[in-house]
């Protein structure tokens, strides 16, 4: 049996830190962005999928490359996030008004198109939209894997948010250096 073809999902990277809790993920976003860029490089290596599924900020009329731009000229850890994370020609995306990047959005249609069967998961935040994002996965019966350093949350929250991913079986969660050795 052949390997599925995987593709790698990066949610909410793109983002003004505007929230509550902000402060707190700052600095594990940029962190795990570095991980995360060399997964994206990997994937386009190999002419696997990289797919960028982002929060609109309720904004209903700006499209994902408005979003981008933003970021880039916002000061901080935004701009230094999107201009690591900048999309490529050949990328995809899909802006998602909730937590899960299946949630109201084409993601489902635009994996079968691409025949992807295994999702590689990363972004932010693992406690919220990447645990939202990795039960809908598994229940559309996709192989899902987290990469541990290509997420970000919030302390022992993004800790117990793998745990339960990887308990509940709804997603493995690997070392990046795991995931690339595969």
């Amino acid at each position: 049996m052949s390997q599925p073809i995987p593709a790698l999902l990066i949610i909410d990277m793109f983002t003004l830190f505007d929230f509550p809790e902000a402060g707190q993920v700052k600095p594990e976003a940029l962190k795990a962005a570095g991980h995360i860029e060399r997964l994206a490089q990997h994937f386009r290596k190999r002419d696997h999928p990289v797919i960028y599924a982002n929060d609109n900020f309720a904004n209903w009329q700006m499209d994902f490359k408005e979003l981008v731009k933003l970021c880039l000229t916002t000061e901080g850890e935004s701009s230094a996030i999107a201009k690591l994370l900048q999309p490529e020609h050949g990328d995809y995306f899909v802006l998602k008004p909730k937590h899960s990047a299946f949630l109201a959005t084409p993601l489902t249609v635009l994996l079968a198109k691409l025949g992807v069967r295994e999702l590689v998961i990363a972004g932010m935040t693992a406690e919220s939209c990447i645990t939202a994002t990795c039960f809908d996965a598994n229940a559309r019966e996709y192989q899902t894997i987290v990469v541990q350093e290509a997420v970000a949350g919030i302390g022992s929250r993004k800790t117990t948010a793998l745990r339960v991913l990887e308990e509940s079986k709804a997603a493995t969660v690997l070392k990046i250096a795991s995931y690339l050795r595969r």
